[in-house]
């Protein structure tokens, strides 16, 4: 039997990685100027995010606690949020594609 069917690795779940989304979401909602939203730019801005911000990897009980207790730290929330801002600006600075 191979390695990763052996074990369960679908149950990890980053639970940063809900919060850039809803993050990214909404400053896109709110970004004041043009800027590509195809899936390729907006991707990407995702992944610059998500690569810039520590992971919040959870498995269990005790992993959801853990991770709704760092959620809910604010240099974390704020961490996100410029993050996501820098993340757009590089996307938008340099997309993808022409």
């Amino acid at each position: 039997m191979a390695f990763r069917d052996e074990y369960e690795f679908d149950l990890l779940k980053n639970e940063a990685e809900n919060m850039v989304l809803t993050e990214l979401e909404e400053q896109l909602a709110s970004y004041p100027g043009v800027i590509c939203r195809c899936n390729e730019c907006v991707v990407d801005m995702a992944a610059i995010s998500l690569n810039s911000i520590k992971p919040l990897y959870r498995f269990s009980l005790l992993g959801t606690l853990y991770a709704v207790q760092t959620i809910n730290e604010e240099d974390y929330r704020k961490g996100i949020e410029e993050a996501v801002f820098r993340a757009i600006e590089k996307v938008r600075r340099n997309p993808a594609h022409d």
